[in-house]
């Protein structure tokens, strides 16, 4: 029984330390072995391979991906006439030798990008020293971005120590004013188009008053005219019946005079309720007295 459970250990143990001599490199990683602290071998290519166990070595890794830095601080630069600006802006870069890298710059990808912020915004803060607002957001600005990628490759290209890395590309994503400048630019576009929509209001109202003005004069011509011409017309009405009436009751006096007494009659007896006191021998009544004044008939 004992000699089974040391056979079973000693495999564990076998197993164990074969596990810690494997290791596999995804495609998207370097793997660097160390050797007591050392770099002692650099595997660029994916797969299973085989190490000394630890203490002895130990393996890390390293994106080989083409990356993103962004920016990530808001402190705003001095454009060529003293105008301060704030910009955001990207790098696409990767590492292409890690053994540089490692020994240059740090153990991780971070190290990398935090060197990197900062030389980009030495390069942007001495290019945009150059040049004005104006440049920044005309067709200048392509120019501004290739100055600012080549002084970046020339930082970490160049002297005795190179990053072992590759910038692939500068972007500049936004260009502004401060906060301070941008609120009053603000301001005062507001104010100017609020004096565009009161000078707009203004003219409207002016112009609705015109047109009322005149609607109303021509209203009232319009009442004018058509008051003068119904006032012709009865006029001319009233002259024709008066003609008509002059005609007629010329033709037989005696009819015209009983004509009148009966609109007389219907005129002042329109009513039941009416009560009239008069002398029957009035002249009013002589028609209803008898036919002494009636017409004759033929």
């Amino acid at each position: 029984m004992n000699r089974i459970g040391f056979i079973a250990s000693s495999l564990l143990v076998l197993l164990a330390l074969l596990s810690s001599t494997l290791f596999v490199v995804d495609q998207r990683q370097f793997g660097v072995v160390y050797a007591l602290g050392q770099i002692k071998e650099v595997i660029t290519e994916p797969g299973l391979n085989f190490k000394l166990p630890p203490p002895f070595q130990n393996v890390t890794y390293l994106d080989k991906r083409l990356l993103t830095l962004d920016s990530t601080d808001a402190e705003p630069m001095l454009t060529a006439e003293k105008q301060r600006v704030v910009i955001d802006w990207y790098v696409r870069w990767r590492v292409t030798e890690p053994s540089e890298y490692i020994r240059n710059v740090g153990l991780d990808e971070q190290a990398g990008a935090n060197q990197l912020n900062r030389v980009v915004r030495n390069a942007f803060q001495e290019e945009i020293n150059r040049r004005t607002v104006r440049d920044l957001l005309s067709t200048k600005r392509e120019a501004l971005m290739a100055d600012v990628k080549r002084e970046v490759l020339e930082a970490v290209r160049g002297g005795a120590k190179p990053w072992g890395v590759d910038v692939v590309d500068v972007r500049i994503t936004r260009v502004d004013y401060v906060e301070s400048i941008t609120e009053s630019v603000y301001r005062r576009m507001e104010a100017e188009r609020k004096r565009v929509a009161n000078e707009l209001r203004s003219t409207g109202a002016a112009e609705g008053e015109k047109i009322r003005a005149d609607a109303d004069r021509q209203r009232e011509v319009t009442i004018a005219n058509a008051y003068r011409d119904a006032q012709k017309i009865k006029g001319e009405g009233d002259a024709e019946a008066s003609r008509l009436y002059a005609d007629a009751f010329g033709r037989d006096a005696q009819f015209a005079q009983f004509y009148r007494s009966l609109d007389a009659y219907k005129a002042t007896f329109n009513k039941k309720s009416d009560v009239v006191v008069v002398d029957s021998s009035s002249e009013f009544f002589k028609n209803l007295r008898g036919n002494t004044g009636a017409p004759s008939g033929k």
